[in-house]
């Protein structure tokens, strides 16, 4: 047995010296490996050759199958990485991505997919996002944007982690009870994915701030759970020529929508030209919220974001989807713009 290794091991690295092609070599080892376990098929137990080769063709088939998935396995890799690292003759690919391995096989099944491909890869390890709150929402927008290896993440809250939270925002930890909110969530996803940067700001989200903040991102995800954010998230996203996908809940029922001007769809105020009044749409605090429901709705916030950095599929522009976790419904509306919306309305002087 140790003979027909040597006789392999010749034939691979002596043809390696020689400038055989790896096909070539890979070809005459098969020949041999089908040759000896044909000699232990075919010919006496008692035989030379085969007391010479082992005397039985058991360790030579499990060696064949070990051989297989090694190689099966590594060409499995090579095809991954040759579709991630392939260049796209566009705009967004001046340089292309590069994954190490770890990632290659962490991303396979994205990567697996017709709709994303190595070129959706690329797109979000290329991409920057802003998650405004990190609380119900922003918990599991996060942590999808996360593992599905978005490169730059940022997440902007002023608030810390209380009791009352852990029963829907799984982001955070009993030890992180007045931790901030952001530390928090950036420790939980740095462990969960090392290869995407994490970018805390525990901070309001004022006027002050905003457009400089947003300007640094290439799609936000409104999380918050106050009009003033929502209305101050849209009107600067809006101005800046940003997508937003924004998402809202309370007990049993959410929404989520994809407002992008820009693009033709609405923005936010055009579909909620004013707040309502106190007490009209009380907080998850005053009104109770059932806990995976976050999740459900934050879930599908991150699909939505991956189809927009992707570029796949049909995203909520100009609709929203409604969820209702009491009765198992879902349905979609049609938005449309306003034309005398006063962020997004192309009649009015937006500076008065």
């Amino acid at each position: 047995m140790i003979f027909v290794l040597g006789v392999a091991g010749m034939i691979w690295w002596g043809g390696g010296l020689l400038h055989w092609n790896k096909s070539m070599r890979l070809v005459l080892i098969a020949l041999l490996y089908a040759t000896v376990v044909l000699i232990h098929l075919t010919l006496p137990a008692t035989s030379s050759l085969r007391v010479a080769t082992g005397g039985t063709a058991t360790l030579w088939l499990i060696l064949g199958g070990l051989g297989t998935l090694v190689f099966g396995y590594a060409w499995g890799i090579s095809k991954l990485r040759q579709r991630a690292t392939l260049p796209e003759k566009t705009a967004d690919s001046a340089t292309p991505a590069t994954f190490s391995e770890t990632e290659l096989n962490r991303y396979a099944r994205h990567i697996m997919l017709r709709e994303l491909g190595g070129k959706g890869q690329k797109r979000l390890k290329a991409a920057k996002v802003l998650v405004i709150g990190a609380g119900g929402l922003g918990a599991p927008v996060l942590q999808y944007l996360t593992a599905a290896g978005v490169g730059t993440i940022g997440v902007i809250d002023d608030d810390v982690v209380e009791n009352s939270n852990l029963q829907r925002q799984v982001i955070h930890h009993d030890a992180d009870i007045g931790t901030p909110k952001v530390f928090s969530a950036q420790a939980t996803l740095s462990a969960q994915n090392p290869f995407v940067k994490v970018l805390p700001f525990h901070r309001c989200f004022t006027d002050d701030i905003a457009a400089e903040l947003l300007g640094d991102f290439d799609l936000i995800l409104d999380g918050s759970d106050n009009f003033e954010t929502r209305y101050l998230a849209n009107a600067t996203a809006v101005a800046l020529g940003k997508p937003l996908i924004s998402g809202a809940l309370s007990q049993w029922e959410g929404q989520v929508s994809l407002f992008d001007p820009a693009r033709g769809g609405p923005c936010y105020q055009c579909i909620f030209p004013s707040a309502p009044s106190a007490g009209l749409a009380p907080s998850c605090a005053e009104a109770g919220v059932i806990a995976p429901l976050p999740g459900v709705l934050g879930a599908m916030m991150a699909v939505e974001a991956l189809k927009q950095i992707t570029k796949s599929g049909d995203g909520l522009r100009g609709q929203m989807m409604i969820y209702d976790g009491l009765y198992g419904e879902t349905r979609k509306i049609a938005l449309k713009s306003r034309p005398d919306c006063p962020v997004c309305g192309h009649g009015l002087d937006k500076t008065e």
